[in-house]
């Protein structure tokens, strides 16, 4: 049987590239992700947390828009989570005044960072994110966060539905088993965006030095 990458060849994976406008989209960097004690502990988004700062930090050097995403339920008993709590219960943790719900120590958004509250995987699903990116003429979102087999794939793919060139940052996503985040990479760079290095990302970023 052929590799993925050769039965892929020539059909899938051709690259996007930047545009002339990046976003960084900061995707549930949650202590739920990060924590042993915490079902949804992934050992991947504890990597991904820490390769992350210095991403944070170019981009607001270059005053590029940033916007952080988290999931919180404020319905009685998480309703607001629909079917999707009722399939992933362990989602539950997500309410306000648990710790779990917490973004992690040195990703937090700042002040003038707007946060977007969701309570599915999209960050684009029942959210204004679309409309607040359009309305700054962002033409690229650049996607880093958790979990790359859930949030990040959700987020990636309706990202290029908005209309947005979609790049995910390899070093900057995590999961909780190395198959499935190698898995929806793969799936991802060849369909929806381009999977990039941390090292390129940057550059490109700086590259924009956009005044906001």
């Amino acid at each position: 049987m052929q590799s993925a990458a050769a039965n892929y060849q020539g059909v899938w994976g051709a690259r996007i590239g930047f545009g002339v406008r990046p976003a960084l989209l900061v995707v549930d960097f949650l202590k739920a992700y990060t924590r042993t004690e915490s079902p949804l502990f992934a050992p991947g988004v504890v990597e991904a947390v820490a390769n992350t700062p210095e991403l944070l930090a170019a981009a607001r050097q270059a005053r590029i828009p940033i916007v952080h995403t988290r999931i919180l339920y404020t319905a009685p008993d998480c309703a607001d989570g629909g079917i999707w709590v009722k399939k992933a219960p362990v989602m539950k943790a997500m309410v306000e005044g648990n710790v779990l719900a917490e973004f992690c120590k040195g990703v937090e958004p700042k002040n003038d960072e707007p946060v977007i509250v969701k309570q599915y995987a999209s960050s684009f699903f029942g959210t204004s994110l679309a409309s607040l990116l359009h309305t700054q003429k962002v033409d690229t979102v650049v996607i880093a966060g958790c979990s790359t087999s859930g949030c990040v794939r959700a987020t990636a793919v309706d990202a290029v539905q908005y209309g947005f060139r979609t790049i995910v940052v390899r070093d900057c996503v995590g999961d909780r088993h190395p198959e499935p985040h190698a898995a929806n990479l793969f799936d991802i760079d060849s369909k929806y965006g381009d999977v990039v290095s941390k090292a390129d990302a940057i550059a490109a970023i700086k590259s924009a030095q956009i005044t906001r």
